[in-house]
């Protein structure tokens, strides 16, 4: 585009008003300074902070839905799970047949909607442990990644407000430790003093040696190891997604429009500057039997697909292992076997034990007048049981420093101050694809590996861009992660020993009451695993002369020009919280390096 038509075009957005469109006749431009791919946890930041400066004109496309067509479920925290899998909401995945769950395969939710995962996900939010940050600024030799210099944008990030039910929080987290000012809201628990607290915090105190009570589970210095209370993206009773929180409240600026129904197909190569490939143009289509279209961007295409969806475009434009990608006629421009591999999630075994109280919400998911009650409250008063987050403490913690594992194997934590595994209570019947039985009440401490040691990938199975790839997160397949989660779900009997317990928990159900050998407990882990659904590092950092990895520290696409990414495939080990938190993070500190090369 010319000089002249730039300015021409400039003139043209202070003119108009940003807009949520659906269909690309809407568009009045075919060029802008940047395209988005992806209205997801990442996109929405980077589309809402470059448009900051009104001078730069940016275009957000989106495959799936607006987010106000799944009201009210979308808002009500303790109804996300209901909006994932196989709905129009989700992109439905399936992983591939699991060797380390003994051959079973599993939807694999990943939110199709503007806010992407933060619009259908359990809304878990924290920073991870600051030797998570340090060790990616000593793997990629950039400093801007360590925890010192990264806190700033967990700050920006976070609103932490007041619970919906406006209990007394004092003594449930520290002030120091969190945001106040920023886009997205978070909270505590807007339904405090359930039965499962009280005993949780009990044990705390009796048995405080093995469990520690931590007044901030959000980490960062601070750290993350003991049990504490667990914070959501929930603010005023409601969920908080990148889509109300950044992109929804930029819609009135006339420099920034955003494309639903719009699956990008592939990157466009537009020639060759300094001697690398150039993509400075997006094709995408609203639907296989639709007819394709191409945008452009003049500075740079930012890539916010997701770890399942950067990895597979960045394939389909052929950028990737030289070898596959001929073998689906796919022509070559960066040859990077990177693309796609190190896949790395956070696997699942949900420990459920049946308890004496009905205090629980299994009554709520089973009983359609007290839900229709619950839901009538919440659209009245934003309170109730539905504010709820998926729990109210979590727990991180470490193997001992004596553990057998360690004689064999390195440990693959952060550092000292970082876990191998997490604990999360929920108040309910909580395993993912099973429904809660029609009797009973039952409280789920859900284990979960934190610093995996198993790596996946991600393949194309064919050159079309509406077959799914092949997704194998390869999970429990080392010889340490095995050893955590059967360790991780002994410590859950531990933790159950303290005498609180005693008359509140009747017993473990399904599988894991006939598990009480190490190899029964292995057996009941292979059998019943799932995923927290945290997946990342398909599209990892590295240091920007390594010839492995697939972005530099700056997170522009290694061997190409005008490509960057930004998202949870960048991220190359699992942090020590859920991942919502550093994804943020990462695009706020992506904003900032794009605005600063411009």
């Amino acid at each position: 585009m010319s000089g002249l038509a730039l300015v021409f075009c400039s003139t043209l957005w202070l003119l108009s008003t940003a807009k949520l469109f659906t269909d690309f006749s809407e568009l009045s431009y075919d060029t802008y300074d940047y395209v988005v791919i992806g209205a997801g946890t990442a996109g929405n930041v980077i589309a809402a902070r470059l448009t900051e400066d009104s001078a730069i004109s940016v275009l957000v496309l989106e495959a799936g839905v607006e987010d106000n067509d799944v009201l009210p479920a979308q808002r009500i925290p303790l109804l996300g799970a209901t909006l994932t899998p196989n709905t129009i909401y989700d992109w439905n995945y399936t992983v591939v047949p699991q060797r380390g769950f003994n051959g079973r395969d599993f939807p694999y939710p990943r939110g199709r909607v503007l806010g992407g995962s933060s619009t259908v996900n359990y809304m878990g939010y924290s920073h991870g442990s600051s030797e998570d940050w340090d060790r990616y600024a000593a793997l990629t030799g950039d400093d801007g990644w360590k925890w010192d210099n990264m806190e700033m944008y967990a700050r920006k990030n976070e609103k932490l407000v007041a619970p919906a039910d406006g209990h007394n929080t004092t003594g449930q987290f520290d002030p120091t430790q969190h945001g106040f000012h920023g886009p997205v809201l978070t909270s505590l628990t807007g339904n405090d003093g359930i039965p499962l607290d009280e005993h949780v915090l009990a044990t705390t105190r009796e048995l405080a040696s093995e469990f520690p009570f931590r007044l901030d589970m959000t980490g960062g210095s601070q750290g993350v190891l003991g049990i504490g209370s667990f914070v959501s993206s929930i603010g005023n009773g409601e969920r908080s997604s990148s889509a109300t929180a950044y992109l929804h409240p930029s819609l009135d600026r006339p420099n920034l429009d955003v494309l639903i129904n719009a699956q990008v197909t592939k990157l466009v190569n537009t020639g060759v500057s300094d001697g690398l490939p150039s993509f400075h143009g997006v094709q995408f289509a609203a639907s296989e039997d639709s007819p394709v279209h191409i945008v452009y961007a003049e500075k740079e295409i930012v890539l916010s697909a997701g770890t399942i969806g950067t990895p597979t475009i960045l394939l389909l434009s052929g950028i990737g292992n030289a070898t596959e990608l001929a073998a689906l006629d796919i022509p070559v421009y960066v040859d990077n076997p990177s693309v796609g591999v190190n896949m790395t999630d956070h696997a699942l075994v949900a420990n459920v034990y049946e308890v004496t109280s009905n205090g629980t919400y299994d009554d709520l998911l089973r009983n359609s007048t007290l839900m229709a009650a619950a839901k009538e409250q919440w659209q009245i008063t934003r309170t109730g049981p539905l504010t709820a987050g998926v729990g109210n403490h979590v727990g991180y913690l470490r193997l001992p420093d004596d553990s057998a594992i360690f004689e064999t194997v390195p440990d693959p934590s952060a550092g000292p101050q970082s876990s191998h595994f997490e604990i999360l209570m929920a108040n309910l019947w909580l395993v993912h694809g099973v429904s809660v039985p029609s009797t009973g009440y039952y409280t789920s401490f859900s284990t979960i590996v934190i610093s995996p040691t198993s790596r996946g990938d991600l393949k194309l199975t064919s050159a079309n861009p509406f077959t799914h790839p092949s997704i194998n997160p390869n999970s429990l397949t080392t010889e340490f992660d095995i050893f955590a989660m059967v360790e991780s779900v002994k410590t859950v009997k531990r933790f159950l020993t303290a005498s609180t317990w005693d008359d509140y928990i009747v017993g473990p159900v399904r599988d894991l009451a006939n598990a009480t050998t190490d190899a029964e407990i292995e057996q009941f882990a292979r059998n019943n695993a799932q995923s927290i659904l945290h997946m990342l590092g398909t599209a990892s950092m590295s240091p920007e002369d390594a010839d492995w990895g697939v972005v530099g520290p700056d997170l522009k696409v290694k061997g190409a020009e005008g490509l960057r990414v930004v998202d949870g495939s960048v991220i190359p080990f699992m942090p020590n919280c859920h991942t919502q938190g550093p994804i943020y993070m990462v695009a706020e500190r992506a904003a900032d390096l794009i605005k600063q090369s411009q």
